[in-house]
């Protein structure tokens, strides 16, 4: 199974169909009569259908188990065919829709098997996927190219030479892989006049997403958050949350990171961890969903 540990939870959706068809109408009739011998068609491959969608890993190898928290099975009964509608939904780092075509394939097998004492010339089609919702997917089709980002990395050790920046390429790349434009990137000491300095600096020029990478420790050297606290026309600390809780959810010492997170007139700032474990577990705590807030900012609610 590949790896899901870096995603959040989210609402996911997933709606899939399959069609049973029959040969005569006389079939369709029993069904509706429940008349079939072996009991209520219907019911009957409802009920198969829920088992289906909760043991889907069971069956399929590189599916994860996860939480289903709702499975609907409805039916469009035609004149020769029965069309077999699956919802499901969870919340979860990863999507439902092999459990939905799972389930639809369950629910249309058992069909098959009640009915073909009745009817040889039954056959299952269009065992598909209709919808999926929820998730980074949703986001990831959204166009970010109109953005623009800064990174600045606050590191005395770094800015003398004395080692290599990771952190603020990990940065670099993830907003790279959403559409945002880096159109700065500079490396500077852990000095409060210097961070204050470009974070005004590029808020004056418009930039949309000014992050600085490291200084958020506890050490007296570290000084990003108490920098740019000062400046920031409003705090937005359901980012700090989430970027904490995330981030405690994988070491345990992740709470006593100050990550800082608001906006500077209509620029959103944030202050990330400057590990590269640190950066990247803030980057996808709350990237791409993050991005919404420019929406917000510019009058728009949905």
């Amino acid at each position: 199974m590949i790896d899901i540990t870096h995603k959040s939870s989210t609402l996911r959706k997933a709606v899939a169909e399959a069609t049973v068809k029959v040969s005569k109408p006389e079939t369709i009739q029993a069904v509706k009569e429940r008349k079939v011998p072996k009991g209520d068609v219907l019911e009957m491959a409802k009920t198969a259908g829920l088992f289906a969608a909760k043991r889907t890993a069971d069956m399929i190898p590189d599916c994860h188990p996860l939480p289903i928290e709702f499975t609907g099975v409805s039916y469009e009964i035609g004149d020769e065919e029965i069309r077999i509608l699956v919802e499901i939904h969870t919340i979860y780092k990863t999507g439902v829709e092999v459990e939905a075509m799972h389930t639809a394939s369950v629910v249309a097998l058992t069909m098959y098997d009640m009915l073909k004492p009745l009817d040889k010339g039954i056959s299952i089609e269009k065992i598909r996927l209709i919808e999926k919702k929820g998730g980074k997917s949703d986001l990831n089709s959204k166009d970010f190219s109109h953005l623009k980002g800064a990174v600045i990395v606050c590191s005395d050790t770094i800015s003398q030479g004395k080692g290599e920046d990771k952190s603020g390429k990990i940065i670099q790349d993830k907003l790279s892989s959403f559409g945002v434009q880096v159109a700065a990137y500079e490396i500077i000491p852990d000095e409060i006049e210097k961070i204050q300095g470009l974070a005004k600096k590029y808020a004056d020029e418009g930039i949309d997403l000014i992050i600085f990478s490291g200084g958020t420790g506890l050490s007296p050297r570290d000084v990003t958050p108490d920098a740019l606290e000062s400046l920031l026309t409003r705090k937005i600390p359901g980012i700090e949350e989430t970027i904490r809780n995330y981030g405690q959810q994988r070491v345990p010492t992740a709470f006593l990171s100050r990550s800082l997170a608001g906006v500077i007139d209509q620029s959103l700032v944030l202050a990330l961890p400057g590990s590269s474990a640190g950066a990247r577990e803030s980057m996808d705590a709350v990237f791409p969903a993050v991005l919404h807030v420019f929406k917000v900012l510019s009058g728009e609610r949905h």
